[in-house]
């Protein structure tokens, strides 16, 4: 039997930070006199009382963690946060039922940034930065699995990096901390950085942090209906700027603090990356050039690609125009740059850039087999060697991200929905990146009208790819409860 008094002591830990992290949305509503900081502070109250209770029943010395209490860990802890976090949302405004409450708040804390609400604008100040907090907590929680757990439970090849900066085998919480205050600090500097931009280029200080928050943990909640097209000109080029320092290993910004930038320049993902992203952004401005002259001149043309693109390749979200009207093409690629993703160990999304150099490799030395089935082919990977249960687990992860994905359209499609709706709202959360695109999408890239059951499929989606499948999908196997 699996103790679970481990699992459900830091849980319990981490939501009395989620209450205390409500007074913060109180004293802004109560600041500009909105009676609505009366719900935060209830909300506060009831979520910190629950925490407490949780952990101190479950008190002990934990100093390790098995595999098992591992996985339950991470699964259970994205899957409680979000009841907590829609609490604001249905005692509150907007006054929101469960499923979109719960809708919300899972995006929040998974960091996709779609919005279940059809209108944004009307909404409280306390609403909108509860909702960006959700993200911030969300995509700095993200970091520390990825830097401490995934790479032991040697999910999608992520046990390549156990040894990158930190080694956790056999002592998960005591290093726990370590890696989390270390991740904590680049965090809330890079936040802070970002902040201090948006306020330098013109945003209020209010619209600064929330756009910041949703900027650093590539989430993209906003709190307008047209998002970041009420921000344009050189606050695009800043987003962007940000958007790809959120969505590169944090290990390597860590190592850039210290003024080692040698890693960050020879780091084969970053290079992928920075690469892929350029490819994407040249092909789209030179077909919107080329065939769509109607749409402005080429430096707005420029700087809207560059935004959206890079928006969609880190999973964040934010929108500065109608992609839309670009034509099938620009979509196309957009759609790859989604299930591409950034760079593991970041706060970005989807596959990511490591797994898809893995299984470039891979399918290109399977290739050379077939010429030269005799000849041993080495993988390796900045010089170290892949090991095969690497290649395995890049493989199966792959296999079962594409296999939810098709399961998701198809979910969706049954539900009424449009085939591009489906589409789409399947890609934008199984990749947790944010825009839908379809008829039944409100003015605002909202999934309001969309019917209960395509929303708890896109919960479920967004659950599964923030904790990138097989973190879940163990739960189900009779054996791992055996184990």
């Amino acid at each position: 039997m699996i103790d679970l008094r481990p699992v459900a002591h830091p849980i319990g830990k981490i939501i009395v930070t989620l209450g205390v992290s409500m007074l913060s949305p109180m004293l802004v509503d109560w600041w500009h006199g909105d009676p609505h900081w009366v719900v935060f502070l209830q909300c506060a109250a009831l979520t910190t009382v629950a925490g407490t209770l949780v952990s101190v029943a479950t008190w002990g010395d934990y100093k390790s963690l098995s595999i098992q209490q591992a996985f339950l860990l991470t699964s259970g802890l994205w899957a409680v946060l979000p009841v907590f976090g829609a609490l604001p949302f249905m005692l509150g405004q907007p006054d929101a039922s469960f499923t979109d409450a719960y809708f919300e708040a899972m995006s929040g804390v998974t960091t996709t940034g779609t919005t279940a609400f059809p209108e944004l604008d009307g909404l409280p100040r306390g609403t909108h930065l509860w909702r960006a907090i959700l993200h911030w907590i969300g995509g700095l929680g993200i970091v520390v699995v990825a830097m401490v757990f995934l790479p032991i439970m040697k999910v999608g090849g992520m046990q390549f990096f156990r040894s990158e900066g930190f080694d956790t085998l056999g002592k998960i919480m005591p290093r726990a901390g370590e890696i989390a205050a270390e991740m904590t600090r680049i965090y809330i500097m890079l936040t802070g950085f970002c902040t201090i931009t948006y306020l330098l280029l013109g945003m209020n200080g209010f619209d600064a942090i929330v756009q910041a928050f949703g900027t650093v943990s590539t989430g993209g909640f906003s709190n307008y209906d047209a998002s970041f097209g009420a921000f344009l000109g050189p606050l695009e080029w800043a987003a962007s700027f940000f958007m790809i320092l959120a969505s590169i290993p944090f290990i390597r910004l860590v190592q850039g603090m210290r003024g080692d930038f040698t890693p960050i320049w020879r780091d084969l993902q970053i290079r992928a990356y920075l690469r892929w992203i350029l490819s994407a952004c040249a092909i789209i401005v030179a077909y919107r050039v080329i065939f769509l002259r109607h749409q402005g001149n080429i430096v707005d043309i420029t700087r809207e690609t560059v935004f959206n693109t890079i928006s969609t390749f880190s999973g964040t979200g934010f929108f500065s125009t109608d992609v839309m009207t670009w034509g099938h093409l620009p979509i196309a690629i957009l759609i790859i740059c989604g299930l591409i993703g950034g760079c593991t160990g970041s706060t970005a999304c989807s596959v990511k850039v490591f797994r898809y150099l893995v299984l470039f490799q891979a399918v290109r030395a399977q290739l050379r087999r077939m010429h030269s089935p005799h000849r041993v082919y080495a993988l390796r990977y900045e010089g170290r060697p892949l090991d095969q249960d690497v290649i395995d687990s890049v493989m199966a992860f792959f296999t079962l991200f594409m296999l939810t994905f098709g399961l998701l359209i198809v979910g969706l499609s049954l539900t009424g929905l449009h085939p591009r709706t489906a589409l789409t709202g399947a890609w934008t959360a199984i990749a947790n990146i944010g825009p839908v695109w379809g008829p039944e999408i409100t003015a605002n890239g909202s999934v309001a009208e969309f019917p209960e059951a395509a929303k708890w499929l896109m919960t479920l989606g967004m659950y599964l790819g923030r904790l990138e499948l097989v973190s879940v999908l163990v739960l189900l196997l009779p054996r791992f409860w055996r184990g």
